[in-house]
């Protein structure tokens, strides 16, 4: 019996369709190429999130309120603390240092963590933001309780009663349509006594008036009884 012969084997070399060997890195590469497409995709989108972010802004320190605060209290050191606002945000005539606001007197209720500026100190403060020749004028009413009804902001007509039975309807009109800037309310003399210049500040009335409006508000009370009327904060 003939064998036929073996059938010759083609060269691997020879054959184009069989695959060519894989190198290491490349198995490596095929293995991983799930986990490597992520991580890339995770570089990526951090990069556009730090693009996008706008940098740290820098902060300042703040002195604050530390509770909230009722209008004409005394500043002590425990009302007070130190926040760090961004420093474009913190307000101006706000302090850093609590120390210098030890001993003021709050011209209006402040909130807790609201920073405490000069235009909310019973002082020269009170006339932030007011027209230049503006003055803030003290003087004192005949009916102090009736100041419990004002707030700082406030519209009022300062009148003049010179009648013997004290009313104030036979009254003369010093100052129309002046704002309030502080009321020294019963129980209210302290710390603002000393700028107002009285050791007393029960029963005053400060107002923001023009020079015209000054000079008939400054020493009323020397003339007469000095009462006030509240108006619409609309306008005229």
């Amino acid at each position: 019996m003939t064998r036929s012969p073996a059938p010759k084997r083609t060269p691997a070399s020879a054959r184009p369709w069989a695959s060519v060997p894989r190198s290491p890195l490349r198995r490596f590469l095929d293995r991983r190429r799930r986990t490597l497409a992520a991580a890339l995709l995770c570089v990526a989108a951090g990069a556009a999130v730090h693009e996008l972010t706008p940098p740290t802004a820098a902060m300042a320190p703040v002195a604050v309120a530390a509770r909230d605060l009722a209008g004409g209290a005394t500043l002590s050191g425990g009302e007070l603390r130190v926040a760090r606002l961004p420093a474009d945000a913190v307000p101006q005539g706000a302090s850093s240092d609590p120390s210098r606001l030890v001993g003021q007197r709050l011209a209006g209720p402040v909130r807790s963590g609201e920073a405490i500026t000069d235009a909310g100190l019973v002082g020269p403060g009170l006339l932030a933001g007011t027209a230049a020749d503006t003055a803030a004028v003290p003087v004192r009413v005949a009916d102090p309780p009736s100041l419990q009804l004002l707030r700082p902001g406030q519209l009022v007509d300062v009148m003049l009663s010179t009648d013997a039975g004290g009313g104030p309807g036979a009254g003369t009109v010093l100052a129309a349509r002046v704002p309030v800037l502080w009321a020294g309310a019963p129980g209210g003399a302290g710390a603002a006594g000393a700028w107002l210049g009285s050791q007393d500040a029960e029963g005053l009335l400060v107002v923001a008036a023009r020079p015209d409006q000054a000079a008939k508000v400054a020493g009323a009370s020397a003339r007469g009884k000095v009462f006030f009327t509240l108006v619409d904060a609309g306008p005229r």
